[in-house]
Protein backbone atom coordinates (compact mmCIF):
# COMPACT_ATOMS: atom_id res chain seq x y z
CA UNK A 1 0.00 0.00 0.00
CA UNK A 2 1.11 3.26 -1.32
CA UNK A 3 1.09 6.06 1.68
CA UNK A 4 2.08 10.22 1.45
CA UNK A 5 3.46 10.38 4.99
CA UNK A 6 6.69 8.51 5.59
CA UNK A 7 7.30 6.90 8.75
CA UNK A 8 10.81 6.71 8.37
CA UNK A 9 13.00 9.80 7.34
CA UNK A 10 16.61 10.31 6.20
CA UNK A 11 18.78 13.60 7.25
CA UNK A 12 22.32 14.18 6.84
CA UNK A 13 24.35 16.05 10.20
CA UNK A 14 26.10 19.02 8.14
CA UNK A 15 29.83 19.38 8.78
CA UNK A 16 31.07 22.45 6.41
CA UNK A 17 27.61 24.28 5.62
CA UNK A 18 27.76 27.59 4.25
CA UNK A 19 26.76 30.07 1.46
CA UNK A 20 27.11 28.07 -2.12
CA UNK A 21 27.77 30.61 -4.74
CA UNK A 22 27.27 27.61 -7.34
CA UNK A 23 23.66 28.02 -6.71
CA UNK A 24 23.40 31.35 -5.52
CA UNK A 25 22.40 32.83 -8.95
CA UNK A 26 18.98 30.29 -9.27
CA UNK A 27 18.57 30.44 -5.95
CA UNK A 28 16.93 33.84 -4.81
CA UNK A 29 16.51 32.73 -0.94
CA UNK A 30 20.00 32.36 -0.89
CA UNK A 31 21.64 35.46 1.10
CA UNK A 32 25.48 36.34 0.96
CA UNK A 33 26.01 37.89 4.06
CA UNK A 34 30.11 38.20 4.92
CA UNK A 35 29.45 39.78 8.19
CA UNK A 36 29.75 36.32 9.97
CA UNK A 37 32.60 33.63 9.58
CA UNK A 38 32.01 30.77 7.74
CA UNK A 39 33.34 28.99 10.59
CA UNK A 40 31.06 30.15 12.55
CA UNK A 41 27.71 29.74 9.49
CA UNK A 42 28.74 26.10 9.87
CA UNK A 43 28.87 25.96 13.60
CA UNK A 44 25.59 27.37 14.07
CA UNK A 45 24.17 25.47 11.33
CA UNK A 46 24.69 21.86 13.17
CA UNK A 47 22.87 23.41 16.17
CA UNK A 48 20.20 24.25 14.22
CA UNK A 49 20.07 20.57 13.11
CA UNK A 50 20.33 19.47 16.22
CA UNK A 51 17.52 21.11 17.42
CA UNK A 52 15.76 20.13 14.81
CA UNK A 53 16.66 16.52 15.18
CA UNK A 54 16.22 16.86 18.84
CA UNK A 55 12.29 17.80 18.08
CA UNK A 56 11.43 15.41 15.98
CA UNK A 57 13.01 12.24 18.29
CA UNK A 58 10.94 14.13 21.31
CA UNK A 59 7.76 13.74 19.41
CA UNK A 60 8.35 10.12 17.82
CA UNK A 61 9.80 10.35 14.43
CA UNK A 62 11.97 7.85 13.24
CA UNK A 63 14.88 9.46 12.14
CA UNK A 64 18.14 8.08 10.25
CA UNK A 65 20.91 10.41 10.74
CA UNK A 66 23.97 9.89 8.61
CA UNK A 67 27.21 11.69 9.49
CA UNK A 68 28.16 14.25 6.51
CA UNK A 69 31.70 12.68 4.75
CA UNK A 70 34.87 13.32 6.55
CA UNK A 71 37.38 15.59 4.84
CA UNK A 72 34.95 17.35 2.28
CA UNK A 73 33.55 20.36 1.93
CA UNK A 74 30.10 20.26 0.84
CA UNK A 75 28.45 23.08 1.74
CA UNK A 76 24.65 22.11 0.84
CA UNK A 77 24.97 18.26 2.49
CA UNK A 78 22.16 19.39 4.70
CA UNK A 79 19.97 18.89 1.70
CA UNK A 80 20.11 15.36 0.78
CA UNK A 81 16.44 15.19 -0.83
CA UNK A 82 18.12 16.73 -4.08
CA UNK A 83 20.05 13.44 -4.41
CA UNK A 84 17.93 10.83 -3.64
CA UNK A 85 14.58 9.38 -2.91
CA UNK A 86 13.05 6.44 -1.88
CA UNK A 87 10.15 4.46 -2.90
CA UNK A 88 7.32 2.10 -2.18
CA UNK A 89 8.64 -0.46 -4.80
CA UNK A 90 12.18 -0.75 -3.64
CA UNK A 91 13.47 2.18 -5.83
CA UNK A 92 16.31 4.51 -5.22
CA UNK A 93 16.00 7.43 -7.35
CA UNK A 94 19.43 9.27 -8.19
CA UNK A 95 19.40 12.71 -9.20
CA UNK A 96 21.30 14.89 -11.57
CA UNK A 97 21.97 18.35 -9.97
CA UNK A 98 23.19 21.57 -11.39
CA UNK A 99 26.04 22.70 -9.54
CA UNK A 100 29.23 20.58 -9.59
CA UNK A 101 30.05 21.25 -6.10
CA UNK A 102 26.50 19.22 -5.05
CA UNK A 103 26.86 16.19 -7.35
CA UNK A 104 29.92 15.71 -4.46
CA UNK A 105 27.19 14.78 -2.07
CA UNK A 106 25.73 11.66 -3.99
CA UNK A 107 26.57 8.75 -1.38
CA UNK A 108 26.18 5.06 -2.58
CA UNK A 109 27.99 3.83 0.84
CA UNK A 110 24.79 4.88 2.42
CA UNK A 111 22.66 2.35 0.70
CA UNK A 112 24.08 -1.09 1.98
CA UNK A 113 23.89 0.98 5.40
CA UNK A 114 20.36 1.15 5.22
CA UNK A 115 19.74 -2.32 4.03
CA UNK A 116 21.84 -3.96 6.70
CA UNK A 117 21.53 -1.95 9.25
CA UNK A 118 18.10 -0.56 8.72
CA UNK A 119 16.38 -3.43 7.14
CA UNK A 120 14.95 -1.41 3.95
CA UNK A 121 14.81 -3.62 0.47
CA UNK A 122 16.10 -1.61 -2.34
CA UNK A 123 15.25 -3.28 -5.77
CA UNK A 124 16.40 -1.52 -8.38
CA UNK A 125 18.48 1.86 -8.90
CA UNK A 126 17.10 4.33 -10.99
CA UNK A 127 19.86 6.66 -12.35
CA UNK A 128 19.51 10.12 -14.06
CA UNK A 129 22.92 11.62 -13.29
CA UNK A 130 24.10 11.09 -16.70
CA UNK A 131 21.94 14.55 -17.75
CA UNK A 132 24.14 16.09 -15.96
CA UNK A 133 26.80 16.24 -19.21
CA UNK A 134 23.21 17.55 -21.12
CA UNK A 135 23.02 20.55 -18.77
CA UNK A 136 19.59 18.91 -18.38
CA UNK A 137 19.01 18.59 -14.39
CA UNK A 138 16.06 17.54 -12.01
CA UNK A 139 17.06 17.87 -8.33
CA UNK A 140 14.94 15.26 -6.40
CA UNK A 141 11.73 16.14 -4.36
CA UNK A 142 13.06 19.66 -4.53
CA UNK A 143 12.24 19.84 -8.12
CA UNK A 144 9.57 17.40 -7.98
CA UNK A 145 6.41 17.30 -5.79
CA UNK A 146 5.43 13.47 -5.31
CA UNK A 147 1.38 12.62 -5.01
CA UNK A 148 2.49 8.48 -3.80
CA UNK A 149 -1.03 7.74 -3.40
CA UNK A 150 -2.68 8.89 -7.36
CA UNK A 151 0.70 8.26 -8.64
CA UNK A 152 0.84 11.96 -9.89
CA UNK A 153 4.10 14.26 -9.68
CA UNK A 154 3.73 17.67 -10.01
CA UNK A 155 7.28 20.26 -11.31
CA UNK A 156 7.46 23.24 -12.49
CA UNK A 157 9.99 24.81 -14.66
CA UNK A 158 13.14 25.98 -13.76
CA UNK A 159 17.15 26.23 -14.53
CA UNK A 160 17.13 22.89 -12.17
CA UNK A 161 14.22 21.43 -13.30
CA UNK A 162 14.25 19.99 -16.78
CA UNK A 163 11.16 18.92 -18.59
CA UNK A 164 12.82 16.09 -20.48
CA UNK A 165 14.04 14.24 -17.84
CA UNK A 166 10.94 14.61 -15.41
CA UNK A 167 9.00 13.14 -18.51
CA UNK A 168 11.34 10.20 -18.27
CA UNK A 169 11.38 9.44 -14.69
CA UNK A 170 7.40 9.80 -14.50
CA UNK A 171 7.47 7.14 -16.98
CA UNK A 172 9.76 4.92 -15.65
CA UNK A 173 7.88 5.08 -12.17
CA UNK A 174 4.71 4.41 -13.88
CA UNK A 175 3.01 8.52 -12.61
CA UNK A 176 1.40 11.00 -14.66
CA UNK A 177 3.20 14.12 -14.78
CA UNK A 178 2.19 17.91 -14.43
CA UNK A 179 4.51 20.27 -15.86
CA UNK A 180 3.69 23.64 -15.33
CA UNK A 181 5.69 27.81 -14.91
CA UNK A 182 5.89 29.50 -11.46
CA UNK A 183 7.41 32.84 -11.16
CA UNK A 184 8.19 34.49 -8.07
CA UNK A 185 7.09 38.32 -8.41
CA UNK A 186 9.78 39.57 -9.81
CA UNK A 187 8.89 37.14 -12.78
CA UNK A 188 12.08 34.71 -11.91
CA UNK A 189 11.35 31.28 -11.60
CA UNK A 190 10.83 29.24 -8.53
CA UNK A 191 14.33 27.36 -8.47
CA UNK A 192 11.95 24.60 -6.49
CA UNK A 193 8.71 23.24 -6.78
CA UNK A 194 9.16 22.13 -3.12
CA UNK A 195 9.38 25.86 -1.94
CA UNK A 196 5.99 26.89 -3.33
CA UNK A 197 3.80 23.68 -2.76
CA UNK A 198 3.89 20.74 -0.19
CA UNK A 199 1.34 17.80 -0.53
CA UNK A 200 0.23 15.63 2.38
CA UNK A 201 -2.13 13.05 2.41
CA UNK A 202 -5.39 15.17 2.20
CA UNK A 203 -3.98 18.82 1.68
CA UNK A 204 -1.71 21.00 -0.32
CA UNK A 205 -0.44 23.95 0.83
CA UNK A 206 0.26 25.88 -2.48
CA UNK A 207 1.13 29.97 -3.57
CA UNK A 208 -1.46 29.65 -6.59
CA UNK A 209 -0.06 33.61 -7.11
CA UNK A 210 3.47 32.24 -8.07
CA UNK A 211 1.23 30.62 -11.15
CA UNK A 212 0.94 33.08 -14.18
CA UNK A 213 -1.16 30.97 -16.49
CA UNK A 214 -4.81 30.92 -15.04
CA UNK A 215 -5.83 27.87 -17.03
CA UNK A 216 -2.85 26.18 -15.39
CA UNK A 217 -3.76 26.88 -11.92
CA UNK A 218 -7.27 25.52 -12.89
CA UNK A 219 -5.71 22.53 -13.96
CA UNK A 220 -3.77 22.40 -10.74
CA UNK A 221 -7.21 23.14 -8.48
CA UNK A 222 -8.72 20.56 -10.42
CA UNK A 223 -6.42 17.81 -9.92
CA UNK A 224 -6.76 18.32 -6.06
CA UNK A 225 -10.45 18.46 -6.59
CA UNK A 226 -9.57 14.98 -7.85
CA UNK A 227 -7.48 13.35 -5.22
CA UNK A 228 -9.45 14.73 -2.21
CA UNK A 229 -6.63 17.42 -1.28
CA UNK A 230 -8.19 20.55 0.27
CA UNK A 231 -5.60 23.27 -0.95
CA UNK A 232 -4.38 26.11 1.58
CA UNK A 233 -3.46 28.94 -0.63
CA UNK A 234 -0.58 31.33 0.47
CA UNK A 235 0.90 34.61 -0.43
CA UNK A 236 4.17 35.18 -1.60
CA UNK A 237 5.28 36.17 2.04
CA UNK A 238 4.52 33.51 3.61
CA UNK A 239 6.69 31.52 0.71
CA UNK A 240 9.42 33.57 1.37
CA UNK A 241 9.22 32.64 4.97
CA UNK A 242 9.18 28.76 3.55
CA UNK A 243 5.46 28.10 4.55
CA UNK A 244 5.47 26.15 1.38
CA UNK A 245 8.41 24.30 2.39
CA UNK A 246 6.84 21.67 4.79
CA UNK A 247 5.81 17.96 4.92
CA UNK A 248 3.71 15.18 6.73
CA UNK A 249 5.32 12.92 8.55
CA UNK A 250 3.81 9.34 10.30
CA UNK A 251 5.29 9.03 13.76
CA UNK A 252 6.16 5.71 15.04
CA UNK A 253 2.47 5.39 16.29
CA UNK A 254 1.35 5.85 12.89
CA UNK A 255 -0.05 9.73 13.94
CA UNK A 256 0.43 12.29 11.50
CA UNK A 257 2.93 15.23 11.97
CA UNK A 258 3.39 18.27 10.25
CA UNK A 259 6.84 19.84 10.02
CA UNK A 260 8.35 23.27 8.88
CA UNK A 261 10.17 26.28 10.38
CA UNK A 262 9.70 28.30 12.58
CA UNK A 263 9.75 31.07 10.07
CA UNK A 264 7.14 29.25 8.30
CA UNK A 265 4.57 28.75 11.62
CA UNK A 266 4.91 31.99 12.42
CA UNK A 267 4.15 33.03 8.56
CA UNK A 268 0.72 31.51 8.56
CA UNK A 269 -2.50 32.64 9.81
CA UNK A 270 -4.75 31.55 13.08
CA UNK A 271 -7.13 30.11 10.16
CA UNK A 272 -4.61 28.41 8.11
CA UNK A 273 -3.23 26.61 11.47
CA UNK A 274 -6.46 25.33 12.30
CA UNK A 275 -6.86 24.27 9.00
CA UNK A 276 -3.52 22.78 8.72
CA UNK A 277 -4.30 21.18 12.44
CA UNK A 278 -7.02 18.83 11.22
CA UNK A 279 -4.71 17.31 9.54
CA UNK A 280 -1.40 16.46 11.83
CA UNK A 281 0.25 18.05 14.28
CA UNK A 282 2.03 21.07 13.65
CA UNK A 283 5.78 21.07 14.52
CA UNK A 284 8.46 23.82 14.20
CA UNK A 285 11.92 24.52 14.71
CA UNK A 286 14.15 27.92 14.26
CA UNK A 287 16.55 27.20 11.60
CA UNK A 288 17.05 30.75 10.21
CA UNK A 289 20.87 30.35 9.29
CA UNK A 290 20.47 27.35 6.78
CA UNK A 291 17.53 28.99 5.47
CA UNK A 292 19.62 32.47 5.36
CA UNK A 293 22.37 30.92 3.41
CA UNK A 294 21.34 27.36 2.22
CA UNK A 295 17.61 28.94 0.60
CA UNK A 296 16.28 26.08 2.01
CA UNK A 297 14.25 24.59 4.56
CA UNK A 298 12.97 21.79 6.73
CA UNK A 299 11.73 19.82 3.55
CA UNK A 300 14.86 20.10 1.55
CA UNK A 301 17.05 18.61 4.87
CA UNK A 302 14.49 15.65 5.17
CA UNK A 303 14.55 12.43 2.67
CA UNK A 304 11.19 10.72 3.00
CA UNK A 305 11.93 7.13 3.09
CA UNK A 306 9.26 4.60 1.70
CA UNK A 307 11.35 1.24 1.13
CA UNK A 308 9.45 -2.12 1.95
CA UNK A 309 11.32 -3.82 4.88
CA UNK A 310 13.33 -6.70 4.28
Amino acid sequence: MQVQAPGSIMMIRPSNFGYNPLTAHSNAFQVKDTSNAPREISRTAQQEFDRFHDLLIKHNVHVIVMEDQPGTVLPDSVFPNNWISFHHDGTVVLYPMMAENRRLERRMDILPDLQNKHGFNIIRILDYTNHEVDGQYLEGTGSVVFDYVNRIAYANRSDRTDEIVFRKLCADLDYKGIFFEALDPSENDIYHTNVMMCLGTRFVVICLDAIPDESIRLKLLQSFEETGHEVIDINFRQLNHFAGNMIEIMDRDEEPVIIMSESARHSLSSDQKKRLSKYGKILSSPIPQIQKYGGGSVRCMIAGIYLPMI
